[in-house]
This record gives C-alpha cells, structure tokens and sequence, in this order.
C-alpha cells in the first residue's frame, strides 16, 4: 500500500446557529464497514502514539477536539497530516506505519476502525514492518 493511498476526507458538515452537526455513514462516507471505534484522550504533552501498522486494519482518524499531527509512511515515503477539525478525517488503509503526536491540551483522537481487536493484525517492530512492505 502506498501513501498515495492515505487521504484527507471531508464530512457532511450541518451548520446551525445552536451549533454544527457532522455525521459519518460506513461505506459511503469512508470505504469500509465499522466493527470498532476507540478514541485517545488526556494525552500527555510530548507523548506520542501508534508507533505501529496494520496488516490488514482500515482506519479512519479523526481529531474530535484539539489537535494532533499523524505521520504516515508506507516503508518509503513519509509525510505529516495535521488534524484540527471534527469535519474532516484521515483514511488509513492497511501496511502503512502511523506515529500520532503533538496533541494540544483537551484534544481527543476519535479512530473508526475495519475489524475487531486483533493483537495478531499488529506490526509493533518498524524493522519488521520494512521487510513487509519491502518483499510485497
């Protein structure tokens, strides 16, 4: 999977003078079916996230409150997306190495995820995540 692949995706946004409402409907508004939603919160300041790729995980990463910096790399490439809306999100497909870090004080990282839990669907050890997408 390349970052090519990796992209900034808007959401219906309903502005209203008592507030706005944005919505998010699984395979239309992102190209996968939900099966888990987690989200971070009370990140200390410095501390990071991630550190680790999915092998066959989609995700779709949204900054609910505050802001954060992903880092994405597909074992190649690198490149930073700054998250600071509740409208829009980053689309993470499979293979691809993420780090979340600098988050702003209050921030909350909401992650709609493709599949369940699965420690056995983790790539922990970037070494080991090269050699992956390096033999593909």
């Amino acid at each position: 999977m390349r970052l090519s692949n990796c992209k900034i995706i808007n959401l219906p946004k309903i502005s209203d003078i008592r507030g706005n409402l944005t919505f998010i409907e699984e395979n239309k508004h992102i190209p996968f079916e939900i099966k888990r939603v987690y989200y971070l919160y009370d990140v200390p300041g410095g501390e990071s996230r991630g550190g680790h790729a999915h092998k066959n995980l989609q995700q779709f990463i949204i900054a609910a409150n505050g802001s954060f910096d992903v880092i994405l790399d597909d074992g190649f490439e690198r490149k930073r997306f700054y998250l600071n809306r509740s409208y829009y999100g980053l689309y993470v497909p499979p293979m691809i190495w993420r780090e979340l870090n600098n988050f702003s004080s209050g921030s909350v990282c909401l992650v709609l995820a493709s599949e369940l839990y699965d420690e056995e669907d983790y790539i922990r050890d970037y070494k080991t995540f090269e050699k992956f997408v390096r033999e593909e």
